[in-house]
């Protein structure tokens, strides 16, 4: 008789957690499947949808995220490119001293110290316009560089553009 109470006892506690975990995975498939649409919603008003899905979907904070830590997100890819943008510089300017690339350096600087901090705190303030302002920023300073030292730094230039663009259209979202 206690053999098979707890054998029925066993069974059930086997069954209970059986489903809390169908339950679980079934509640995190539909969340997941809700923070897929709002970020390919939100990627198809930007100006480069697979620059945006590629970006966002790569990040594993997207998943959770509303449309203002999409920003935020976009506004780390913007870091990123920056920085391989600055590494690229570095390089060039180990291999001697190249006319217009003085000019990237200021770009790259300006988008690090000044765009960056500027987005974020948009974002994080509540004042989207100063975000969608320092992300335009940035395309400007991308393609400045890219106008005075065309070739070497073109793919940085471009990525760079691309992704300010991206996010720029993703803050004015939030206006």
């Amino acid at each position: 008789m206690m053999t098979t109470f707890n054998s029925l006892n066993l069974i059930f506690c086997l069954n209970v957690v059986l489903l809390m975990i169908s339950v679980s995975t079934s509640h995190s498939r539909t969340f997941h499947l809700n923070d897929e649409k709002l970020i390919e919603n939100t990627c198809k008003k930007t100006p480069n949808y697979n620059v945006c899905i590629q970006s966002l979907k790569s990040n594993p904070r997207s998943f959770g995220a509303d449309v203002g830590g999409l920003a935020l997100i976009m506004v780390d890819v913007m870091k990123a490119k920056a920085n391989e943008a600055v590494s690229k510089i570095r390089q060039l300017q180990r291999s001697g001293s190249k006319p217009g690339l003085t000019s990237c350096v200021e770009s790259y600087d300006a988008i690090l110290d000044d765009d960056i901090p500027e987005a974020i705190f948009g974002i994080q303030a509540g004042m989207p316009k100063f975000a969608e302002q320092a992300a335009n920023d940035a395309v400007i300073e991308a393609n400045s560089c890219q106008d005075d030292f065309p070739g070497p730094l073109t793919i940085q230039n471009k990525a760079m553009s691309d992704v300010a663009s991206v996010t720029s259209a993703i803050v004015k979202l939030l206006l």
